[in-house]
């Protein structure tokens, strides 16, 4: 169940994961449900074929009968017949900021989730455990958005061109050398999109000849980056540092395929936070391992950034090491700065070889000005460059609320996924009938959350997917907890065969709080 570490010479504490696994008649049942479900699907395919049930998704035209088929595939026949039972459960339109509350506009479907019709109500005050919200900053405060509203009246809300045309402002400048400061780097460079500054920035690092060594979990945006770029790819499993120094080992050894010539440059990606796991790096492993075989390590701290370490500085600061030891570090703007965008930081020379090799440099627009305004606004915060402790307050209040969700739900019987201090807290559900029951029963007691199932998990994984912010209150997260203490007997969802807590009510950490 647990993964710990406590090694004196690269950990400063103990590094403790969870993964356990669900007992063997939950995993029979949870192929029993996909069985199921899948005949049924081949029975109203064949009836639709034959005119017998109403045929509502898209279809091949007439005149192209003899083609190759474009959209009949098992991920089509599994949206078709499975995804479409419980789609109700995704795309909910919200109608206000997604703070720890939001209000959702309620709909209906009247043909089993084929479409979707507004009845015009919207249900108020939803509890968010959903959004990457992690410090709170995705807010709608006048006194809080003071400087962005002045950047909005002073630049407008668009650039209309590129970094390298006449699309970098004062503002881009000023965010850039503030990141640089944060992260304790020489230089740092910004994008529009988070998801870009991956997919259209490894291209620029890496092309044939190359090595990718990558975590089998690693985020889309990276795994698109690297069949860009054209480098050979080879896949570690996920945090596992014997897999990966196999796969250098033997990258070393016997260099490319056929040519056996040495490999141009091997890099190592990785996350900081893995987005459906809530597991942590093994960053002090890696680094090592990244040293003693001379590869490069790209680390991608989208969902760590401002979300841990004792001043929200990621994963590096969480391990007490030197941003000089990651040769690529990247962010996005888009979780704990409640903006949009992303960051490329390290070296001098790596951020000017990117400011004229980029895709995202050379053919993007530029960052909007107020969205700037607002990284700048959060990061000063955290820096307490606003003359307050706000910011050291919202990390270490996130902490509190991490440990604290985590540690009640381990009590109560849930087998939950990740490091203790991730605030993504995956709960696992895995029979594919109790997602939608779970996300709807959930809903009617005003609380919102993420259901994920496949493909963007194993397919017998599903899972729901909290994210914990410094913004929720203690009565928010209890009733959220009361409300998944009572889910839980009802669907059965306590897996977990680890002894629980008998004084659940007895922990109480320690309020901390700080004065401006």
């Amino acid at each position: 169940q647990k993964n710990g570490v406590s090694n004196g010479t690269l950990y400063k504490k103990t590094f403790i994961e969870h993964f356990e696994q669900a007992p063997m008649y939950v995993a029979v049942l949870t192929f029993v449900g996909f069985g199921v479900g899948t005949i049924f699907g081949y029975l109203r395919d064949f009836m639709r074929a034959w005119g017998l049930e109403k045929r509502n998704i898209a279809a091949e035209r007439e005149q192209q009968k003899d083609f190759v088929p474009l959209y009949q595939d098992f991920e089509n026949f599994y949206t078709r017949n499975l995804y479409l039972r419980i789609r109700d459960n995704w795309n909910r339109p919200i109608c206000s900021v997604p703070g720890p509350q939001f209000d959702l506009m309620e709909r209906v479907t009247d043909d089993y989730n084929w479409t979707f019709r507004f009845t015009g109500r919207t249900i108020k005050n939803v509890i968010n455990m959903g959004s990457y919200n992690y410090l709170g900053f995705a807010e709608t405060d006048v006194n809080a958005l003071k400087t962005v509203t002045r950047e909005l009246q002073k630049y407008g809300t668009g650039i209309c061109s590129t970094r390298q045309e006449m699309g970098t402002l004062d503002k881009h400048v000023e965010l850039e050398k503030l990141v640089a400061k944060f992260l304790g780097v020489e230089d740092a460079m910004v994008f529009g999109m988070g998801f870009a500054t991956n997919s259209m920035n490894i291209p620029a690092l890496v092309g044939k000849g190359c090595l990718i060594l990558s975590d089998e979990l690693n985020h889309t945006s990276l795994v698109l980056g690297a069949r860009l770029s054209g480098a050979t790819i080879r896949i570690f499993k996920h945090n596992n540092m014997q897999s990966l120094e196999k796969l250098l080992r033997d990258a070393i050894i016997y260099g490319q395929p056929r040519s056996r010539r040495a490999w141009r440059k091997i890099i190592i990606l990785v996350e900081g936070i893995y987005s459906m796991e809530g597991s942590i790096v093994r960053l002090p492993e890696l680094v090592s391992l990244k040293k003693k075989y001379k590869a490069y390590l790209y680390l991608d701290e989208a969902h760590s950034i401002g979300a841990v370490g004792a001043t929200g500085r990621g994963v590096v600061e969480y391990f007490g090491m030197s941003p000089d030891d990651v040769d690529v570090l990247m962010g996005t703007f888009t979780k704990s700065f409640g903006a949009a965008g992303g960051y490329i930081a390290g070296k001098k020379g790596l951020v000017d070889f990117l400011r004229t090799h980029s895709h995202s440099a050379v053919y993007a627009t530029s960052m909007c000005p107020p969205v700037a305004e607002q990284i700048i606004r959060a990061m000063k915060c955290l820096m307490g460059l606003d003359g307050t402790t706000q910011g050291l307050q919202r990390v270490r209040q996130l902490g509190k609320n991490t440990r604290y969700f985590r540690r009640r739900l381990h009590e109560m019987g849930f087998i939950i996924y990740g490091n203790d201090d991730s605030p993504v807290v995956p709960l696992l559900l895995y029979m594919p009938g109790k997602i939608g029951a779970f996300a709807r029963r959930m809903l009617e007691k005003n609380i919102g959350v993420v259901v994920v199932g496949f493909p963007a998990t194993p397919i017998t994984e599903s899972r729901a997917r909290f994210c914990v912010s410094a913004a929720h209150t203690r009565e928010m997260l209890d009733t959220v907890l009361n409300a998944l203490d009572e889910l839980g007997d009802f669907l059965h969802l306590k897996y977990s065969r680890y002894s629980k807590s008998s004084h659940p009510e007895l922990y109480e950490e320690t309020r901390l709080e700080l004065e401006d």
